[in-house]
């Protein structure tokens, strides 16, 4: 099949979901937290540019010969920066400063430290091209874009020239496509989430041992495991890579507070594709009520992991417990900000009540995919 990042247009936010509060009570959910200005186009400003300038440094033919050996020894993407490692021309010195500069910016505007090292990759937009490469055909350069629906895709040759393409068709020449690496992004992000939530008392840590732990306590826990899963698309252009997804657990820790783990779900990449990954999704151990929602999203370029952790800990905050499980799902959506609900959003599915001793296929609310789980001992070795 195409390769598809993912991205879907969600409901439009006319009308604020409900929190439930228990019975016969409901209050309207925060809005959407304010974005002063996207990250989706700050990064595909900076792939942009970087795209521009990797075109016009494809003029020295040293460099385009090790970017050409580069993509064909790693298809899914090299690095950018090192590619002008060693090569002394004025075209590589050029890339080399851009691809440092705007790695720190895509740092910047995902949240994330600048010691993080290369961030932006590049690959050819489609095996079928390496032959034209071989050839000496002179190929263009364009980003993977953000916009899954978009109806053209712009491209550079080495003069700077802009070319338009057809998102729907299979260029003839070849193209190159500079790209985030979020398989990297979002390792980092996912440990910025953790430690974000938890400085701001949306504990995700492991619960403190009781005094007296019981004899099935100390040997183990329940968890819930995911054995497959599957998201649905049908926007499919050719200039999309593989999607990073990542979930956020959420309920009710032993101590009462409203509590968010964040497990990061690589291997969830491709659109109609079932997976199996025998992955724990929920630890039970940490939880005080037999139920927790979950929200799967995307790290499609533009995820602020520092602003998702801080828009949703200011949510969940205010939510206190009622001595009864209360959904979250609507809370962590009203808590993302609103550039993710337009164009090409981060949320993707999400699952209410799932409990100890769910089992089986369970739909996901938005209908956009579905996984089956099953209750899973963890026992102490």
């Amino acid at each position: 099949m195409s390769q598809s990042r993912l991205r879907r247009a969600v409901v439009a936010l006319t009308a604020l979901p409900l929190l439930a509060l228990g019975a016969g009570q409901a209050v309207a959910a925060p809005a959407p937290t304010p974005a002063p200005a996207p990250a989706a186009s700050k990064v595909t400003a900076i792939e942009d540019e970087a795209a521009r300038t990797l075109a016009a440094s494809l003029i020295d033919p040293a460099l385009r010969a090790r970017l050409r050996t580069a993509t064909a020894e790693t298809p899914a993407g090299a690095e950018l920066a090192p590619l002008a490692e060693g090569l002394t021309g004025t075209a590589a010195r050029t890339l080399a400063a851009a691809a440092a500069r705007a790695d720190r910016s895509v740092a910047a505007a995902k949240g994330l430290g600048a010691d993080l090292g290369p961030l932006l990759r590049v690959q050819l937009a489609d095996p079928s091209m390496r032959a034209a490469l071989d050839a000496g055909a002179a190929p263009l350069v364009a980003t993977a874009g953000t916009d899954e629906h978009a109806r053209t895709v712009r491209a550079y040759d080495t003069a700077g020239r802009a070319h338009t393409l057809d998102a729907r068709t299979l260029p003839t020449r070849p193209v190159y496509l500079v790209d985030l690496d979020t398989a990297k992004a979002l390792t980092a992000g996912i440990d910025l989430l953790q430690r974000e939530l938890a400085a701001r008392g949306v504990d995700s840590a492991a619960p403190s041992a009781p005094s007296a732990p019981t004899p099935q306590a100390a040997a183990g826990w329940w968890g819930t495991k995911i054995t497959s899963v599957e998201v649905n698309d049908d926007e499919e252009p050719w200039f999309k890579g593989a999607a990073e997804m990542f979930s956020l657990v959420s309920g009710f820790g032993l101590d009462g507070k409203v509590r968010v783990d964040s497990v990061a779900m690589p291997y969830l990449q491709y659109d109609g594709t079932v997976y199996y990954p025998n992955q724990i999704l929920v630890n039970w151990s940490n939880y005080k009520y037999n139920l927790a929602d979950v929200v799967l999203m995307e790290d499609d370029g533009d995820t602020n992991y520092l602003a998702l952790a801080q828009a949703v800990a200011a949510v969940l905050l205010t939510i206190a417990d009622q001595g009864a499980y209360i959904p979250l799902v609507n809370a962590v959506l009203a808590a993302l900000p609103s550039s993710w609900w337009t164009d090409d959003p981060d949320y993707v599915e999400s699952w209410y009540t799932l409990a100890r001793t769910s089992t089986g296929r369970l739909n996901g609310a938005r209908g956009n995919g579905w996984m089956t789980v099953e209750p899973y001992w963890v026992g102490q070795l």
